[in-house]
């Protein structure tokens, strides 16, 4: 079988950051993936579910209404390395055309106060599987560290 694309990415030089993962057509529209890197591949450890779950549930609620994006917003969800995310943006977009967007999206989840959104028996198969705090430390760093002064590193992946 063929290699698909994102496993030919060396995932040993790959940093923390905001990658253009690909991009597809469907019909007359651009779909483009984005990579959203919060830990180093094989170089630090990986998140817990518990966190990843609490960052989906609250960035997929942002995203979703988001004045600006709410209806470009094709998927936010996370990666199986539990390394990152994914979002995926109707559009033809570069990885320095969402910065604004991330930076909004992860200054709400670090400073998210009170009941998290789909967190109930009743809208989500695992609702006891959520922390907050770790959620909101992740956000914070990952801003702190990456998102607000981003170089160019961190938005192109590696040769």
């Amino acid at each position: 079988m063929k290699q698909i694309a994102s496993f030919t990415i060396d995932h040993m030089k790959l940093l923390r950051g905001v990658y253009v993962s690909r991009k597809d057509t469907v019909g007359d529209e651009v779909l483009t993936t984005f990579d959203i890197r919060m830990t180093r591949p094989n170089f630090e450890p990986v998140m817990n579910t518990a966190e990843i779950h609490t960052i989906e549930h609250l960035a997929a609620t942002y995203l979703r209404n988001h004045p600006d994006y709410s209806s470009k917003i094709i998927y936010f969800g996370p990666m199986g390395c539990r390394t990152g995310f994914y979002l995926i943006l109707a559009g033809d977009y570069e990885s320095k055309d969402i910065i604004p967007l991330l930076t909004e999206m992860f200054e709400f989840i670090q400073d998210f106060e009170g009941d998290i959104p789909g967190a109930a028996a009743v809208n989500c198969g695992n609702y006891l599987d959520m922390n907050l705090n770790m959620a909101k430390y992740l956000a914070k760093r990952y801003l702190e560290e990456i998102l607000i002064d981003i170089c160019e590193a961190n938005l192109v992946y590696p040769d």
